[in-house]
């Protein structure tokens, strides 16, 4: 029986997969070119980490080769990421392509005699060259080979003969990787301007659908549609946690033991996603983290849970740019403008648990011995708005050494998510000793922070927001009930920061608003934050 299987490319015999042909067909004729007689073109092929596309180059590989045409050689580089030396890459990769086409006496130890390799008379025919983990070269090797392939290009394209009779028979190019290969990181600019780019697309509702209906077939063993939706809606496609929630759910871990008599159901997919969010690696999650917390990626990172507003996209903008291409961030646009955007929920909750973390792993004594919490929390109920209340004279008293090392702005004011991170791991701390379950949500992908927290078998959903002005203050009223009718609540909890309120201001604001197009009632609690 076939498996799910996250890690490497997926072997089609072993595996549930997606065929994905639309895109298979759409590199091959972009290799083969729209006129194969005048030659194909030279396409940088990306996505972030196992998103398929070494699993879909293969495939286009394996198509070409069937192709007499052409010679057809697919080249991995991963190998050479720790080499410094160009004419020693380069000398490395015309082995492999002298090699391959089993030419003799050639070699080229320098960019000035790689060109050499693709001449009419070295080859016999056209040659359609793939190479994979192109981006991990070593950013000066990939400007001197890029820029030989757009030299290349360029003379064929001035040679009327032709393809199989040009000069040059390098037909096609297909540079593989997790970056648009040189785009804005270049110091130099980009040599290689003359590729198409093909970005490989997350798979859809229906695609997901497909993977979990094989197995059922295969396996006999029914899912619960409201679990392939969750997957779905947490990954939002992404395949290689698609396949690794495929695998957690089907196959286990040390915790976990699949009950295969019975169908899949939406307590083990709370169950593995508890553990797959807590403590089980996955190398896909771990690469983001690792992108997010550098300078000057982390401040940026952080910025994007502020709630107030969207983050523009601009792809020319480095920092953009570079969490772009490895997966942290995603983009989304409507009436033409883009914005910035989380990539899914489960990754946005990673980086959230990781941050609020990393920024506070000590919180100062939560409460002090034999302290009577009962207007608070007991074992049945839960008072959200004096553990609010409870929450901001904590993080006064503790502000000075707890929020010394805060990431700030410009202007050196501490940034709006860093007191969503502290509320959340004061939270967890304060309920830590009762079966209480509390996790962060984002409906939108952007900013907008929730807290979830399910206690006495009740369920509390608290809005994180900022206070900016009165409008938006009114809205953020409208926007709570409408998230508490989603959740099926009759009370929703609206937290708002802001740096300094009085007395008068907080009674005047604090007070339940009764939502008439929803019946859910909005309590909003004042969190002060300054000293």
């Amino acid at each position: 029986m076939r498996k799910f299987s996250s890690y490497g490319p997926v072997d089609k015999d072993l595996h549930f997969h997606v065929s994905r042909q639309e895109i298979i067909q759409n590199s091959l004729a972009r290799l083969i070119g729209d006129n194969p007689n005048k030659g194909g073109h030279y396409i940088t092929v990306w996505a972030p980490r196992q998103c398929g596309k070494t699993w879909i180059m293969n495939e286009v590989f394996h198509k070409l080769r069937k192709d007499k045409r052409f010679h057809v050689l697919s080249l991995d580089l991963e190998y050479l990421k720790m080499q410094e030396d160009t004419n020693r890459i380069f000398k490395s990769v015309a082995n492999q392509i002298a090699e391959r086409l089993k030419l003799k006496n050639i070699s080229a130890d320098t960019p000035d005699d790689f060109h050499k390799l693709f001449m009419k008379g070295v080859i016999d025919q056209p040659l359609i060259l793939m190479i994979d983990e192109f981006d991990a070269l070593a950013e000066d090797a990939i400007s001197a080979l890029a820029g030989v392939f757009r030299y290349i290009y360029n003379m064929r394209q001035k040679d009327p003969k032709p393809s199989s009779e040009k000069e040059y028979l390098l037909h096609g190019v297909a540079l593989i990787g997790v970056r648009s290969v040189l785009g804005i990181e270049n110091r130099r600019g980009s040599p290689f301007n003359v590729q198409r780019s093909l970005h490989i697309p997350r798979l859809t509702f229906e695609e997901v659908e497909s993977m979990f209906g094989w197995y059922e077939r295969e396996s006999g063993q029914k899912v619960e549609p409201e679990v392939t939706d969750r997957v779905f809606y947490e990954t939002r496609g992404q395949p290689g946690l698609v396949s690794w929630f495929g695998e957690l759910l089907t196959e286990g871990f040390d915790e976990y033991e699949p009950d295969q008599s019975r169908p899949v159901t939406m307590d083990d997919f709370d169950y593995v996603y508890a553990a797959a969010s807590q403590i089980l690696p996955n190398n896909n999650i771990l690469n983001i983290i690792s992108k997010a917390k550098q300078e000057p990626y982390r401040q940026f990172v952080i910025e994007l849970f502020k709630t107030d507003e969207k983050v523009p996209f601009k792809f020319d903008e480095p920092v953009v740019n570079f969490l772009y291409m490895n997966g942290v961030i995603d983009r989304e646009g409507t009436g033409g403008k883009f914005s910035v955007r989380f990539p899914c929920p489960f990754v946005q909750k990673r980086l959230f648990n990781y941050f609020s973390y990393q920024l506070f792993p000590h919180m100062g004594i939560i409460y002090e011995p034999f302290e009577d919490t009962d207007d608070i929390v007991t074992e049945k109920t839960l008072n959200v708005r004096n553990l609010m209340k409870r929450y901001e004279r904590h993080l006064q008293n503790n502000r000075d050494w707890m929020l010394r090392d805060a990431p700030r702005r410009s202007d050196l004011r501490i940034y709006e998510a860093v007191f969503h991170f502290n509320l959340y791991e004061y939270l967890v701390r304060f309920l830590g000793s009762y079966d209480t379950k509390i996790w962060p949500e984002f409906p939108t992908g952007n900013g907008k922070v929730d807290i979830l927290i399910e206690h006495g078998g009740k369920l509390y959903a608290l809005e994180l927001k900022s206070y900016k002005d009165k409008p938006a203050y009114s809205r953020a009223l409208e926007q709570a009930a409408q998230y508490g009718k989603e959740l099926s609540l009759k009370v929703i909890y609206l937290v708002v920061f802001v740096e300094h309120i009085d007395d008068k201001y907080r009674n005047h604001y604090e007070k339940d608003y009764q939502d008439e197009n929803t019946g859910v009632t909005v309590v909003p609690v004042f969190v002060a934050t300054g000293n």
